[in-house]
């Protein structure tokens, strides 16, 4: 018996089979989305490639809204629902779930590595079982964990892309920017991807490109984007101050997404920040903050979530 798994974006579909209560790794397979009509053909495929095994359980992390037993793929034609994956697959059971909350799931087994821990927290922090995973790339959104004392785990859905700029990030962007920091008002509009490309725009007055762009740039030793990115991980710290009094995730905030990332190597920029108001500072400077990098993080989500 089996379990299958599969993290699905809107580019590669990544599919695996879990025994005894572990990813199976030779079973690990990416498929391209172009390369296939609907998620029900890779399901069929993946299959076939193992032998068409017993599956016991399926859980499939989507890049997309999840309404119950049904999701959709945010950037491709691909829709989903539990009835048909049980068809698929012979399963009994089947779940669905966003794929940020595939990744909260995952962080009571993240360490060392794959936790990738930029900042420990002080000797003697009372650990609270709480968790946060903060994502900017594609868009902008968070996902609170709480491992139970039984050993569960809870993961909260939220919106918090859509949320409007806190003082504390609005005020230093108009600094930045002047009255062009008017043109940005959402969490989302600022940190996600397009964001960090709107924010070079405005500050440079150059044409708006990509967000890789800009981080591109930066790495090729261009000024102008490196100010851009080294103000982006100011602000990125200062929300994420926020964000650690909102959930005092004292067992860790673990950034995810590509843009969330490239904060990694302006840790201290970010750091400052995070740490620089007083008020309650033992709070901030009690919580560890790592960044996800296990590309599996999302399919070892899935086997928590499906148990």
């Amino acid at each position: 018996m089996a379990i299958l798994l599969a993290d699905v974006g809107g580019t590669n579909a990544r599919m695996a089979l879990a025994r005894g209560g572990a990813l199976a790794a030779d079973t690990i397979t990416r498929f391209r989305g172009d390369d296939h009509a609907s998620f029900d053909e890779v399901v069929t495929a993946f299959l076939g490639q193992q032998g068409s095994p017993q599956i016991e359980a399926v859980c499939v992390a989507v890049a997309g809204p999840v309404w119950g037993d049904e999701a959709r793929l945010t950037n491709r034609d691909w829709s989903f629902s539990t009835a048909r994956l049980c068809a698929l697959s012979g399963a009994p059971r089947a779940r669905l779930i966003n794929d940020l909350i595939a990744l909260g799931y995952a962080t009571p087994a993240l360490d060392g590595e794959a936790a990738g821990f930029l900042r420990a927290a002080p000797q003697g922090t009372l650990s609270n079982g709480q968790r946060l995973v903060v994502n900017a790339g594609t868009g902008f959104n968070v996902c609170a964990v709480k491992v139970l004392p039984g050993g569960g785990i809870a993961c909260l859905e939220a919106e918090e892309g859509h949320t409007r700029l806190p003082l504390s990030v609005a005020e230093p962007l108009a600094e930045a920017l002047g009255a062009a920091a008017r043109a940005i008002d959402s969490v989302e509009e600022l940190f996600a991807g397009r964001g960090l490309a709107r924010l070079h725009a405005l500050r440079t007055g150059a044409p708006q490109g990509r967000a890789e762009a800009v981080v591109a740039a930066a790495a090729q030793g261009d000024g102008e984007a490196e100010k851009t990115l080294a103000l982006y991980a100011r602000l990125f710290g200062l929300l994420c101050r926020e964000l650690a009094f909102r959930f005092m995730p004292m067992d860790g905030m673990f950034l995810a997404g590509s843009v969330a990332r490239s904060c990694t190597d302006r840790f201290e920029i970010f750091e400052r920040a995070f740490l620089s108001d007083p008020l309650m500072a033992r709070i901030p400077q009690a919580v560890p903050v790592g960044v996800i990098r296990d590309d599996m993080a999302a399919l070892h989500g899935c086997l928590a979530a499906i148990r």
